[in-house]
């Protein structure tokens, strides 16, 4: 067998939940928030390997992080096994994350069409080959996010050729890719991974509060969750699951003015690492997601569709805290 020089991950699987590698969300300002919050451990965007190796600009910006995301892993996709673990190499040796995570569950077309992401759940020879790669080229711990198959349940099928490979720790998200993001996530099948590994099992896929996390912990046998679309303006979803987790009371709801706080300081480091335009265009979706079921939250989201600079966010947070006090 092939093993990590590292055997474990750096996470406390039982103490909270992963934030999961978002694209076009979990950046790095959003990781920070989410870590701020009670987050486990975070991971990067997907980072395309083949791009890494032609020394891609925007790249190498999606890799960078802070002291205070840590542990972070960041996570690599491609279907070249050398080119990943040229990659992982690299990026072990220059920039010292917590983890190296591959990426076989991305279910978007423009990543399965190249054959990377879940498109790798149906050639589980290739995935074991670019796992084995990894692991043999990198000296941080490997993880792998994994769906449950591709149109039919094949991830207990490749989990332990994952494990064979050297990989400590699985992610699952509950469906195939044919599914993608609907009907419910199955809990059967992330419970199979877990059975058919000895390795931690991280369970992924519709946790929207803590009660969700509970149950995918109590129905499945994983030891830890990942969190991805439920903490989109809600970073608190954290705060919440670490109390339910410890058994601790619940914390009181956020009140506007905090998610307002959390808004405010979010696009302050979006301005910080990516300048004035990009960070107030990207803005407008997280204050979109920032207002969900709030009364008047249409009215809301139009001016959150305007905001193109500090005047206007002021102006929608405002108004914001004018609705919620009625």
């Amino acid at each position: 067998m092939v093993t990590s020089r590292l055997k474990s991950l750096p996470v406390d699987l039982a103490r909270g939940a992963l934030l999961a590698p978002m694209a076009g969300a979990a950046d790095s300002p959003f990781r920070r928030l989410c870590m701020q919050m009670g987050a486990a451990g975070c991971v990067s965007e997907m980072i395309s390997a083949k791009a890494l190796s032609l020394g891609d600009k925007k790249t190498k910006k999606l890799m960078e992080f802070l002291p205070s995301e840590r542990p972070f892993g960041i996570q690599l996709f491609g279907r070249e096994p050398e080119l990943m673990a040229e990659g992982a190499g690299r990026i072990a040796e220059e920039l010292a994350p917590d983890f190296i995570d591959i990426n076989m569950g991305c279910p978007a077309p423009k990543i399965t069409s190249g054959g990377a992401g879940s498109a790798l759940m149906r050639e589980p020879e290739l995935a074991y080959r670019i796992a084995r790669a990894v692991v043999s080229a990198c000296p941080l711990p490997v993880s792998a996010k994994i769906r449950a198959g591709w149109s039919s349940l094949t991830a207990p099928e490749l989990a332990p050729a994952l494990q064979e490979a050297g990989v400590c720790l699985i992610t699952v998200h509950g469906r195939t890719r044919e599914q993608m993001y609907t009907p419910p996530v199955d809990l059967g099948a992330i419970a199979a991974v877990k059975a058919a590994v000895s390795l931690p099992v991280v369970g992924n896929g519709d946790i929207k509060c803590p009660e969700d996390a509970l149950r995918m912990l109590r129905e499945t046998g994983c030891d830890g969750v990942m969190v991805g679309r439920g903490t989109l303006g809600d970073p608190f979803i954290f705060r919440r699951i670490a109390a339910a987790l410890a058994g601790d009371p619940p914390p009181p709801e956020p009140t506007m003015e905090q998610r307002m706080q959390l808004l405010r300081r979010q696009v302050e480091w979006l301005r910080e690492q990516k300048g004035d335009y990009i960070a107030f265009c990207e803005a407008r979706k997280h204050a979109a997601w920032y207002i969900k079921g709030v009364p008047g939250a249409a009215k809301l989201r139009a001016m959150a569709g305007g905001i193109s600079g500090p005047e206007g966010l002021e102006e929608f947070i405002s108004r914001a805290l004018e609705l919620a006090c009625g």
